[in-house]
């Protein structure tokens, strides 16, 4: 009866498939591991809690809020690039706070994207990615990203080619979902090239913290001259396990800073204000918490790649983000993700991310979330195991 031309942009959403086939599993009194969605499982650390309470027991924080973020907040962004990496930042034209990275790169796209305009994004990659574009009315070509393949080539190879231009690069290093890592000689590749052919970078930055085995990613912004073409996400999300808290930011060049708080004065008050005073002991508080909370994947990542190894799943273990990216094993490669991600919750009491779900370049991989503690993946790899041998 009703047309929705933007929805209709929107292909069927995959994950919801294998949410509703563990909820019906659940429904029957079945053990689901859940290790699809990356949903951080760990408490947030409570020196952040506590001054959330505090905070909430004063009535002048129930007041509206600024739609940018408040200033001690944005101040302690700044300071917390500067000590992290170096990189200076003016916290009233540089820096904007977002209600997780998500809604600041989807009403970002609003703010730059005109209909047909062209947008690079990886393949695969995190939906919001691609759709935050295709929603504001723009097209996305794909570079694709994998151990075998140059993306900085592929970069090139489709800007040759593309008609409109591209106006947009978007990169997210550690890459969800396939864990790819890089180096500042990447991102001074990246930015030499937006300069020479006058394109935008913008960077999800979400898997800063959670690096291991002496790896650190480093910030898009740290390499000379990328704050004249593009800006850097970050969320508290993965960082602090504030994954429901919902604090992000965008921080960079203050034509694309000021082009998001522009529009988002005019689309939201700004988050709860006891939340952004959490924030600030966040960023400035006590690191140890991050530490604890990366070496828990750490551990957790581990435990998987030695349970998956000895089911005869051999998986490269990553150097970062808080997933596993796994190519199916070979005697069931003629499977879909999907229907192998339905297998292992029927067979083997298991939910993973099917690979379809980030894009066509996923299809043939599943994706694991280290969001269960370390017994739990022991027996979901004891229950994988039983899966594989039965097929």
């Amino acid at each position: 009866m009703y047309e929705f031309k933007r929805i209709k942009r929107l292909p069927p959403y995959v994950f919801a498939i294998v949410n509703q086939l563990k909820m019906d599993a659940r429904r029957k009194g079945e053990d689901i591991i859940d290790l699809g969605m990356g949903n951080p499982d760990m408490p947030t650390p409570q020196h952040i809690i506590d001054k959330l309470i505090e905070a909430a027991q004063n009535p002048k924080n129930h007041r509206y809020s600024a739609s940018k973020g408040i200033t001690q907040l944005r101040l302690a962004i700044c300071e917390w690039y500067k000590r992290r990496f170096d990189v200076e930042l003016d916290h009233e034209t540089e820096a904007v706070v977002t209600i997780g990275s998500k809604e600041g790169l989807s009403h970002l796209a609003y703010a730059m994207i005109e209909p047909g305009d062209l947008v690079l994004t990886p393949a695969p990659a995190y939906p919001i990615h691609p759709y935050s574009f295709i929603l504001a009315g723009g097209d996305v070509r794909s570079i694709p990203i994998d151990k075998d393949t140059d993306f900085f080539k592929g970069m090139e190879d489709v800007f040759r080619t593309a008609w409109p231009r591209p106006k947009i690069l978007l990169i997210n290093f550690p890459h969800n979902p396939t864990t790819a890592c890089t180096d500042l000689g990447f991102f001074q590749r990246v930015v030499d090239f937006a300069k020479e052919n006058g394109i935008i970078v913008l960077h999800d930055f979400a898997y800063a913290d959670l690096a291991f085995d002496g790896y650190k990613p480093p910030s898009f912004l740290q390499v000379k001259g990328a704050k004249d073409v593009g800006v850097e996400f970050f969320s508290l999300t993965k960082s602090y396990s504030m994954a429901g808290w919902r604090v992000g930011f965008c921080v960079g060049n203050s034509e694309i800073v000021g082009a998001l708080t522009k529009i988002k004065s005019y689309l939201d008050y700004g988050m709860f204000q006891p939340i952004q005073i959490a924030s600030i002991i966040a960023l400035r508080g006590p690191q140890d918490c991050v530490q604890e909370i990366a070496r828990t994947y750490q551990c957790r990542r581990n435990v998987l790649i030695k349970g998956l190894r000895s089911a005869g799943w051999v998986v490269e273990p990553p150097k970062a983000t808080m997933f596993v990216w796994a190519r199916i094993p070979e005697p069931f490669r003629k499977m879909e993700s999907l229907e192998f991600a339905k297998y292992l919750i029927k067979e083997a009491g298991v939910a993973v991310s099917p690979g379809i779900g980030f894009g066509p370049a996923g299809e043939g991989f599943v994706r694991f979330a280290l969001v269960e503690n370390e017994h739990r993946i022991r027996q979901a790899t004891r229950g994988i195991k039983k899966a594989l041998n039965k097929g």
